[in-house]
């Protein structure tokens, strides 16, 4: 028998709440209000909700932002467990790791590079973990300087380092898109731990390798 249109939907967000911890019948009902909400902001931009094209934007959205913030659905720090008994004793960097965030006071995207590093002090962790962490922090609703620091705490509370830099590097989709539309302008945020913070010429040698 074939499925009538809002049994189709509902089979739908089955699928995309398959997994989660949280009671599925509930998270439908609010998917199924969420939605309305979105065909209701369609229709206050000034367009049809109803219309060829626009008909499925609101579970596209909806699916889409589950991808966005799929960081919440998991403990970012937890990448970084898997250590290694390696003896080294200098700097460990891992540059340019791309991440895709959404900022939180407007749902609009920001994105960019983050630059990572430590100085061991008994363990260090595996190079594709620190991007595994950086992009969990990331998918959530986030503020650069909020994402920042995480990154560096997370390193902090697991690795136990001597120290720890990070620097974020990001374009803003609600500066450069919207508001005041600079679309050249970019945003740096740092955050030290440890020797970093109390040494000026570590931070120098990191500024300098990252410039390289």
């Amino acid at each position: 028998m074939l499925m009538t249109e809002d049994q189709f939907m509902i089979k739908k967000l089955q699928d995309l709440f398959k997994g989660t911890s949280g009671d599925i019948d509930k998270d439908i009902i609010k998917a199924q209000q969420y939605m309305d909400g979105i065909k209701t902001l369609i229709e206050l931009c000034g367009d049809d909700p109803e219309r060829d094209g626009l008909q499925d934007t609101p579970f596209r959205v909806l699916k889409a932002f589950r991808e966005y913030t799929e960081g919440y659905r998991e403990d970012p720090k937890l990448h970084l467990e898997k250590t290694f008994d390696v003896e080294h004793k200098e700097l460990v960097m891992v540059k340019d790791i791309e991440f895709y965030s959404m900022c939180e006071h407007h749902f609009a995207p920001f994105f960019g590079v983050a630059h990572v590093g430590y100085v061991p002090d008994k363990k260090i962790t595996g190079l594709s973990k620190i991007g595994r962490m950086v992009e969990g922090y990331a998918k959530r609703f986030q503020v650069q300087e909020r994402l920042t620091n995480e990154i560096a705490q997370a390193v902090e509370d697991i690795l136990e380092p001597q120290g720890t830099m990070v620097v974020v590097e990001a374009k803003h989709m609600c500066m450069c898109g919207r508001g005041i539309k600079k679309s050249n302008a970019s945003t740096t945020t740092t955050a030290v731990r440890g020797l970093y913070a109390d040494k000026a010429d570590a931070r120098m040698e990191f500024i300098s390798l990252l410039n390289r």
